[in-house]
């Protein structure tokens, strides 16, 4: 059995390995804030900083957009934007249907006028 000294103890074991992590994390965006797309690919400790900090900024946009109410950055609810998304997906699906038809049209063309020559 567990006693409550051990539990404890685990619990402080736990809180102290998030407040490094947490101490870190925010290290690394502070390190990753001033690096360069390109200043990334000089080393694994440059992309893990520069990630940290495109992270954060992404955790902060949404941590705006949940205190919005759930409204996107444009300001419509999240069940207008998901709308919007479904309707730009079947109109993106569309296009595609209609642009591998014209495509077999084409090839049905140029096979009928290649052959009727």
């Amino acid at each position: 059995m567990v006693t409550n000294e051990q539990f404890m103890r685990f619990l402080a074991a736990w809180a102290l390995v998030h407040e490094t992590a947490d101490e870190g994390w925010k290290a690394a965006v502070e390190r990753g804030s001033s690096v360069t797309p390109e200043a990334m690919k000089t080393g694994p400790e440059a992309f893990v900083d520069g990630l940290s900090a495109i992270i954060a900024e992404e955790k902060d946009r949404l941590k705006n957009e949940l205190a919005a109410g759930g409204s996107d950055p444009d300001g419509r609810t999240a069940s207008e934007g998901d709308k919007i998304d479904e309707l730009r997906f079947e109109v993106a699906e569309l296009k595609g249907r209609i642009e591998s038809m014209s495509a077999t049209l084409d090839m049905i063309a140029k096979r009928t006028t290649s052959s009727g020559e």
